[in-house]
């Protein structure tokens, strides 16, 4: 290590003490083996971003209250990538049954890595570097817009979310997503050797579908891959409780799926609210996925 390098200011210094929820955030947006990430630093927070193919984006936002100690000092926000698996594994690597280790990151380290360290052992350090590269450029840019007036949105609880998706497998094939708001309703369809559908009625049974917004009949077609990418690695924590997960489409078809994984500190508990919404909000991790519809699809829209 040069003199030099040893004297420039790292950009981030940062203190976690929730590994495991972090793990969780970061591995819900894993949805293949070996997957590369981009990790953009600022003032307000961390966010990690993954894409497919320019059809599929994730992010993963971690808000600078998530973190023990956040000491930022870089001018504008700088970028770089990573392998997520890596990142993961790491993090995976400091956690112990029964101990909640505190750790620390910093960057970028004498040759452009990614620090961690435990910080909190009076017997041992656990100490690891994670080589950085310059990040590829984002392929596609999401630019969510909404399809009109009034958002065209709907929250389903995280495990029926998921079952749905999971039950309408089609492997290479793709899902249709329809919305009509009289009745108010959510159809999952899959089409393949045969015709498969999942309905939510709003009013019969909202203990599912907990909130629906929606002034239009539409129907968009998305890769089956693209849609299980998004449920595939829900943490067990929200499952367990009963968490939901909101979708809203916008222009052009785009869906956008939200999930809220919480980041506790140890022995904290759970406080929910009357729909599975955290009521400590500084203490969650917030994951987008954005998923672009088949091209080749005309989607059927209609003045309500």
């Amino acid at each position: 290590m040069s003199s030099t390098s040893a004297d420039v200011a790292p950009d981030l210094v940062c203190q976690l003490d929730s590994v495991q929820g972090m793990v969780d955030a970061l591995s819900s947006v894993r949805w293949k083996r070996h997957q590369d990430a981009v990790v953009e630093l600022s003032e307000h927070g961390i966010v990690l971003i993954v894409e497919e193919t320019g059809c599929l984006q994730a992010k993963v936002y971690l808000k600078r209250e998530l973190f023990l100690q956040y000491d930022y000092a870089a001018e504008g926000r700088p970028r770089f990538g990573l392998s997520l698996g890596l990142f993961v594994d790491c993090l995976n690597a400091f956690s112990a049954p029964g101990h909640a280790p505190v750790i620390e990151m910093r960057y970028p380290g004498p040759d452009m890595q990614l620090l961690l360290k435990s910080v909190d052992s009076p017997d041992a350090c656990i100490y690891a570097e994670i080589r950085t590269r310059i990040p590829d450029t984002i392929s596609w840019d999401y630019n969510f817009e909404p399809a009109g007036s009034v958002p065209i949105t709907f929250t389903v609880r995280s495990a029926v979310l998921k079952e749905a998706i999971d039950d309408l497998e089609w492997p290479g094939s793709s899902i249709q997503i329809l919305l009509q708001p009289d009745p108010p309703s959510v159809t999952f369809k899959g089409e393949g050797h045969g015709d498969l559908q999942i309905e939510f009625l709003y009013y019969a049974n909202n203990d599912l579908l907990i909130a629906f917004q929606c002034d239009q009949h539409i129907s968009y077609r998305y890769k089956y891959k693209f849609l299980r990418a998004t449920t595939s690695n829900i943490p067990s924590s929200v499952l367990k409780d009963n968490r939901g997960s909101k979708l809203t489409i916008g222009r052009g078809g785009m869906l956008k799926i939200q999930h809220l994984v919480s980041i506790l500190r140890p022995g904290t508990q759970h406080h929910f609210g009357d729909h599975g919404g955290i009521q400590q909000p500084s203490r969650i991790a917030y994951i987008e996925f954005y998923a672009k519809p088949e091209e080749d699809d005309a989607p059927v829209i209609n003045d309500a």
